[in-house]
């Protein structure tokens, strides 16, 4: 199968962010909640205790990865899942590199000495194609929004 065929791309986005200043994100993450109209009484008040104990809570309430792909032209999101949660950060250890940008070889990953600007979609379908192949994760996220 060619890129077309499938019809949908996965985008995967991993970000670590560095908190300097905790309070002020959480301050800002309970006015979001607290100016939300749509979101229920009940889940405003789990909300607002949620990020009070989390900066991590408090940047999945501010932070809508939807926002990415909002009004890119020709593309409809069909579903989304994002997640937020403390991390221990090392940019030195081995964990923290992506092996597929890492690794060596990937200088030689253009087919017969093609520049960038030579690639076709088909130069990028993948070998075998399963049913795992569709869009995955369900939107959710830090809040209604």
């Amino acid at each position: 199968m060619t890129w077309d065929e499938y019809g949908y791309v996965r985008l995967q986005v991993d970000l670590v962010l560095e908190i300097a200043e905790a309070e002020g994100l959480i301050r800002a993450a309970r006015v979001r909640i607290a100016s939300d109209e749509l979101m229920p009484e009940e889940q405003r008040a789990i909300a607002d205790q949620a990020v009070s104990r989390s900066p991590a809570e408090a940047v999945a309430y501010l932070v809508d990865p939807v926002d990415l792909v909002t009004g890119l032209p020709g593309v409809e999101l069909t579903q989304a899942s994002w997640s937020s949660e403390p991390a221990v950060y090392d940019p030195e250890a081995a964990d923290w590199v992506d092996e597929d940008w890492a690794d060596e070889s990937w200088d030689d990953a253009a087919p017969d000495g093609a520049a960038p600007d030579d690639f076709t979609p088909d130069d990028f379908a993948p070998d075998d194609a399963g049913p795992e192949a569709g869009p995955g994760g369900e939107r959710s996220g830090g809040g209604a929004r």
